[in-house]
C-alpha cells in the first residue's frame, strides 16, 4: 500500500496529464487543485461558453478505473462545484462537472458532464 505522500505525488501528475490533455482538446483552464469549505475542485477548464469542473481520479491499474468513482463519492464535488458556479455565471451558458480517469500505459478517458453543479 502507498503511503499519503506518494499518493499525494500520483495524484498530482495525474492533474498534470488530464490538464495537458484538456488543453490538447481545446480547453483552457483556469484553474487546479482549487479548495473551499465544501471541497476541492482538481480543474476548472472552458471551452467556449462551458465551464467544466473536473475531477481527477487515478488508478495504477487501469481495471480499477471503472470503480474509481460514483454519485456518493463525488458528493463533495458537486457541493463545491454548486459553491463555485455562481462566481461564473456571468460568463458561461453551460456549467457541468466532469471526470477524467488516468491509468498508466493508457489514454486519459474524459467523461463529459458526469453530473450538472
Amino acid at each position: 500500500m502507498r503511503d499519503r505522500a506518494q499518493s499525494e505525488t500520483f495524484g498530482r501528475k495525474a492533474e498534470t496529464i488530464a490538464a495537458w490533455w484538456l488543453r490538447l482538446h481545446g480547453w483552457r483552464i483556469i484553474d487546479q487543485r482549487l479548495r473551499i469549505p465544501q471541497g476541492e475542485i482538481d480543474l476548472i477548464a472552458a471551452r467556449g461558453k462551458t465551464l467544466a469542473f473536473v475531477e481527477v481520479k487515478a488508478r495504477k491499474r487501469g481495471e480499477d478505473l471503472a470503480n474509481a468513482t460514483d454519485r456518493y463519492r463525488m458528493r463533495r464535488v458537486i457541493a463545491t462545484a454548486q459553491a463555485l458556479s455562481h462566481s461564473y455565471a456571468d460568463t458561461f451558458n453551460e456549467m457541468r462537472i466532469d471526470l477524467i480517469l488516468i491509468a498508466p500505459w493508457r489514454l486519459p478517458v474524459h467523461l463529459p458532464d458526469v453530473v450538472r453543479p
